[in-house]
C-alpha cells in the first residue's frame, strides 16, 4: 500500500543562494472539495534544490466515510476500506514534507486539505511555505491556454498517464516543475512563495461512514453528479455595504462585488466559498456596480468579460485573485 522508490541525480545549472534547499512536490486526492472532506490518497515526491528527483511516496487514505466522486478518482469504498487512516500516515507524510516548500498545483487547496486532517489529528504539519505552480507559470509568463496540469504538462512535454491518480499527478507536476524552476532560476525570477498557516484546532461535522455508498439526494454524497461536485445552494447575503471598484494595486476590501468567468483550476464554487469567507459579495451577474471580474481569459467573448470591457470593470486571472484573498481589508462598519 505503501511506496517509496529513490534515484540521485544532480543539475549543473548555476543556482541563486535565496532559493529554497528542497521541494516536497504534492498531490492529494479527496472525498470533494468543501472544508469537511477527507484526502483518500497522498503522493509526494522528494526534490533537491535544483528540482532533481530524489524520491517518491504514495498512499492510499481510509477517509471513514463515502469517497465522494468515484468517477474521478476511481477510488471506491471497497478499496479504501482496508487502507491506512490519516493519523496512521501522518508520521510518514511529515517525514516527507519536513523542512521543504510545498509545491503543488492550485496550492492552496493541497495545504488546506492536508493542514486539516493534521488537525483533525492534533498535530501540525512541517511546512512553513508552499509554491503554486500555476503563479510559477503566471511569472514566468507560459503562454498555457488555461492553468490545468495537464496544460503545464503538455508544454513541457510531460504524458500524464493517469489523471486524478495522486502519484502520476505528482510525478507529472515535479517533471514539469523542474524545467521551470530551472527557467526562473535562469531569468532571476523570484519565486512565488506563501506562507503556509496550521491549524490548531478542528471540529467535523457528522458525515456519511464508508462502505456507504451514497447513490441519492439525502443520502450523504449521493447529490454529487459528474460536472457537479456539490449540490448547488443559496448563499448568505454579504453584510458589508459595496465600497465600490477594485484598484489595481490596492487590497480587495470587504463587501466588494466580485463575478467570475470562464475556466478555472480550482472548481468555482469553492473559489466562491472563499470569496464569501473573506467577506465579498459573490455576483452571478455582472453590472455597473461589479467591483472585480475574475477569469482566465480575458480575450474571451463571454457575456460576463464583453460587460466588464463594457462597464470599465477591473479583471483579474485566477492566480492573482488567490493572492488577493490573503489580505483582504475590512469593511467600514
Amino acid at each position: 500500500m505503501l511506496e517509496d522508490h529513490t534515484t540521485t541525480a544532480s543539475s549543473p545549472t548555476e543556482w541563486p543562494t535565496a532559493y529554497p534547499l528542497g521541494y516536497a512536490v504534492v498531490d492529494v486526492e479527496t472525498t470533494g472539495l468543501a472544508r469537511d472532506d477527507r484526502i483518500i490518497s497522498a503522493a509526494v515526491y522528494r526534490l533537491d534544490a535544483r528540482g532533481e528527483v530524489e524520491d517518491h511516496w504514495y498512499t492510499l487514505v481510509n477517509p471513514e466515510r463515502d469517497p465522494g466522486p468515484v468517477w474521478i478518482h476511481g477510488l471506491t469504498s471497497e478499496v479504501l476500506e482496508g487502507a491506512p487512516l490519516f493519523r496512521d500516515v501522518a508520521e510518514e507524510f511529515a517525514a516527507r514534507l519536513d523542512g521543504r516548500v510545498l509545491v503543488a498545483h492550485n496550492a492552496v487547496f493541497d495545504w488546506q486539505m492536508i493542514a486539516r486532517e493534521y488537525a483533525r489529528a492534533q498535530s501540525e504539519a512541517p511546512v512553513r511555505q508552499r509554491l503554486c505552480t500555476i503563479a510559477l507559470a503566471k511569472e514566468l509568463g507560459l503562454p498555457l491556454p488555461n492553468h490545468k496540469l495537464e496544460s503545464l504538462a503538455a508544454h513541457f512535454g510531460v504524458v500524464q498517464q493517469r489523471a486524478h491518480h495522486a502519484l502520476d499527478d505528482a510525478r507529472v507536476l515535479a517533471e514539469a516543475f523542474r524545467p521551470s524552476l530551472r527557467a526562473a532560476a535562469a531569468g532571476g525570477v523570484r519565486l512565488p512563495l506563501l506562507e503556509c498557516l496550521p491549524l490548531t484546532e478542528w471540529a467535523d461535522r457528522p458525515s456519511p461512514l464508508i462502505g456507504r455508498q451514497a447513490s441519492g439526494p439525502g443520502g450523504g454524497y449521493g447529490s454529487y453528479r459528474p460536472g457537479s461536485w456539490r449540490p448547488s445552494r443559496k448563499r448568505p447575503v454579504c453584510p458589508h455595504p459595496n465600497p465600490g471598484r477594485y484598484e489595481d494595486g490596492r487590497r480587495l476590501k470587504q463587501g466588494m462585488r466580485v463575478a467570475f468567468s470562464g475556466d478555472t483550476s480550482v472548481e468555482r464554487e469553492l473559489l466562491e466559498d472563499r470569496a464569501a469567507e473573506a467577506g465579498l459579495h459573490v455576483a452571478t451577474s455582472m453590472s455597473r456596480l461589479t467591483s472585480l471580474l475574475v477569469t482566465n481569459d480575458p480575450d474571451s467573448g463571454t457575456s460576463k468579460v464583453v460587460k466588464a470591457r463594457q462597464f470599465g470593470t477591473p479583471v483579474v486571472d485566477e492566480a492573482a485573485f488567490g493572492q488577493l484573498l490573503r489580505d483582504v481589508e475590512p469593511a467600514d462598519e
